[in-house]
């Protein structure tokens, strides 16, 4: 029998890859649309309304002076998205809407705008890996999951792993920590970070009563002195990829030479791995590059150098499935 494809799978193959194509323009302009139907909302000030409290469509198009037959498009297609609610005839601002207009009000525009700039080489100002390590920081929440599943890959609390000494460096709002000192119940914490960040780590430890484990201390992570200090474990959470490579490099290093023999470094934070990037991790690649003067994504290989550099060894890297960004974890270990 002939192994070529017959006229009538020729042409189903053919349908085949047109509907694909024309469902991914579909999709392309789906995401589109769905952008523009969220900065209409806030530049017609149906946001700011809905953010308020709760409205009608007649009182949304009176306050704001409102087409209605528009405006009624308008909500319904926002409704779809879920970025407003509709409870009979008012409309509310949806959960992660009010989360929209708290973190990234204008859709990360501010951000993106400068890509052009970069992409033609030319110098953007007001750069700062601080700036975009407090945005991570005022989001990392969204962690959770994933911190508790870093958590459970290092066992953390298991029979080899109690009493645990953490060294939260570049703490951030402490996600990462919280969930190590949750799940080993005997744990300590030492977070360091800017005040700012501080603050909020000791925030979020008291919200779950962490904070008489923990103790905070105000400082630049790449300059901080811990003494003779020594930690069972180092984590260095989302952190690396916002600094140059020498930054980094010297950030590793500085937290191999805290631990403890056979104390381990943890590095949960946005890798290039071998598989194709799917739009979460491209866009969080962009992200970094626009966002810092100098912090990229680096390849696996580069971290796992980065570490044989410090002097750690064993070195293992796993994807945390829970993460809402597509981040991973390198685990490295003092001998």
């Amino acid at each position: 029998m002939s192994d070529q494809p017959t006229d009538q799978q020729q042409a189903q193959s053919v349908r085949g890859a047109g509907d694909r194509t024309v469902q991914q323009y579909q999709e392309w302009m789906q995401i589109n649309g769905a952008a523009h139907l969220m900065r209409a909302a806030r530049e017609s000030g149906v946001t700011a309304a809905l953010r308020d409290r709760q409205h009608s469509l007649e009182e949304l198009c009176e306050a704001l002076s409102l087409q209605p037959a528009t405006t009624r498009l308008l909500l319904g297609g926002l409704v779809a998205i879920g970025y407003v609610e509709q409870y009979g005839d008012d409309y509310a601002l949806a959960r992660a809407g009010h989360l929209l207009c708290q973190y990234d009000e204008d859709l990360g525009d501010a951000r993106y705008g400068t890509l052009v700039a970069r992409l033609k080489g030319e110098t953007v100002e007001s750069l700062s890996a601080d700036s975009y390590r407090d945005d991570i920081a005022a989001t990392q929440w969204i962690h959770t999951s994933a911190a508790m599943q870093a958590a459970e890959v290092l066992d953390v609390g298991g029979e080899s792993y109690q009493g645990t000494r953490v060294l939260d460096l570049g703490c951030g709002s402490a996600v990462w920590s919280c969930a190590m000192a949750h799940r080993d119940e005997t744990a300590t914490v030492l977070a360091v970070d800017h005040p700012g960040a501080v603050e909020a780590a000791r925030a979020t430890a008291q919200s779950i009563n962490l904070q008489d484990r923990y103790e905070f201390l105000p400082a630049d992570p790449r300059q901080v002195d811990l003494g003779e200090r020594e930690f069972d474990l180092v984590v260095l959470a989302q952190v690396l990829s916002a600094y140059s490579d020498d930054e980094a490099a010297a950030l590793v290093k500085q937290s191999a030479s805290v631990l403890a023999s056979g104390g381990r470094l943890a590095v949960p934070d946005l890798y290039i791995g071998p598989g194709k990037a799917g739009l979460k991790e491209s866009l969080g690649r962009l992200t970094t590059n626009l966002a810092t003067p100098a912090g990229r994504v680096r390849e696996l290989r580069d971290c796992q150098q980065m570490l044989l550099a410090a002097g750690l060894g064993a070195i293992q890297f796993t994807y945390l499935a829970a993460s809402p960004t597509g981040l991973g974890m390198m685990v490295a270990e003092k001998a």
